[in-house]
């Protein structure tokens, strides 16, 4: 019988264990996929720190394509899922019955569960993105179209939904985001970047990045995507990158701040960014990193709209496939934000991670076999 490596996540600063497990025919209902790619996202480093909760031992990882390797026939034919399809998989359960999902916002599902919290020592053993192989629900996959490549599609996989749910929830609080004038993304990983993507599809004409620390690869990156302007705190203080995004909109301050730097203290730095009226989404504080001080009056007085964002949802994804697809510029620019590490490597990837060596990590299959 063949087997396949698997990452097993030990419990917090803990080495990942490198281990094989057999490759078992999937169940009905369930789909048996090769990997592709799987990324490694911020909340896994901070899986791993110990600042986000996570069973072990258990076989992480969330952002991850692969392709059909077993499904039942009934499965494809209801489902229209077929051997060698590439997909997503989308890890999220909701409940499908609480206050949420019936107002379709399943994406803050009351009671959610997940695909990949599986025992690795139960069959079929593969049940996260950092294996060669893994097993998930049919209903869980989005196929991803044949004018797309797999591993582009990989690198944003979590990044771009994550970012595109935050803009849906604007849209539905009339946020006006399609006649902004400035736009402020705070930090350049990759949800970042797409929020910057998008901002610039959206035809936004001025888009000003805030990073911690001046880094020129990221910077050009940056240009790239669409960005106008990218302001570093380590070489320009608060107030004058505030001023600069103010008189880029009459004196007003900016129209939306976008905060994906992960880094409480980019929360007040933002507030203040904003005009009078202006909207404050927030996706990337996913983890306890500490408290901040906010002035509520300053909410209060500048009627300040903040949109807090978690999760993403079926719908975010395959809207991410749509804007791929009609964006085809910025596919490789996508993958220049890549950095490969076989499955077998991923303690090396997270070395490289802490020292920030990487913009986007990518696990791979360790050979062709699975592709």
């Amino acid at each position: 019988m063949p087997h396949a490596k698997a990452a097993l996540f030990k419990g917090p600063q803990q080495p990942f264990e490198i281990r094989e497990y057999p490759l078992l025919p999937p169940e009905k209902g369930t789909v048996r996929l090769d990997l592709i790619a799987c990324g490694v996202c911020g909340t896994d480093v901070h899986i791993h720190d110990g600042r986000l909760p996570a069973a072990f031992p258990s076989i992480i990882g969330h952002e991850f394509v692969g392709r059909v390797r077993d499904i039942h026939s009934e499965d494809s034919k209801s489902s229209g899922i077929r051997a060698k399809d590439a997909v997503i998989v989308d890890i999220a359960c909701p409940c499908g019955s609480c206050a949420l999902c019936r107002s379709g916002d399943d994406a803050n599902c009351l009671h959610m569960g997940v695909t990949n919290a599986g025992d690795p020592e139960q069959p079929p053993h593969f049940w996260g993105g950092y294996a060669e192989a893994s097993f998930a629900p049919v209903e869980n996959l989005i196929r991803i179209p044949d004018s797309l490549d797999p591993k582009t599609v990989s690198v944003c996989a979590c990044a771009g939904p994550t970012a595109l749910h935050a803009f849906e929830l604007a849209h539905r609080a009339n946020a006006g985001i399609e006649s902004a004038g400035t736009a402020v993304v705070q930090g350049l990983g990759p949800v970042g970047f797409f929020a910057v993507a998008y901002l610039a599809a959206a035809g936004v004409p001025h888009i000003a990045v805030v990073t911690a620390r001046e880094n020129p690869r990221r910077a050009a990156l940056a240009k790239r995507f669409g960005a106008t302007d990218v302001y570093s705190l380590d070489r320009q203080d608060i107030e004058e990158i505030t001023a600069s995004v103010a008189s880029s909109n009459g004196g007003m301050g900016a129209d939306l701040v976008f905060e994906a730097s992960g880094n409480p203290a980019a929360v007040p730095q933002g507030l203040a960014m904003l005009r009078n009226r202006g909207v404050y989404l927030i996706p990337g504080q996913y983890s306890n990193r500490g408290g901040i001080t906010i002035e509520p009056q300053l909410i209060t007085f500048r009627a300040l709209h903040l949109i807090g964002s978690s999760q993403y949802s079926h719908r975010d994804v395959e809207e991410y496939l749509r804007f791929l697809q009609a964006h085809p510029h910025l596919w490789p620019v996508i993958d220049e934000l890549v950095t490969e590490y076989p499955v077998g490597s991923v303690n090396d990837a997270f070395a490289d991670i802490r020292a920030g060596r990487n913009i986007k990590t990518l696990l791979v299959p360790e050979s062709a076999r699975a592709l």
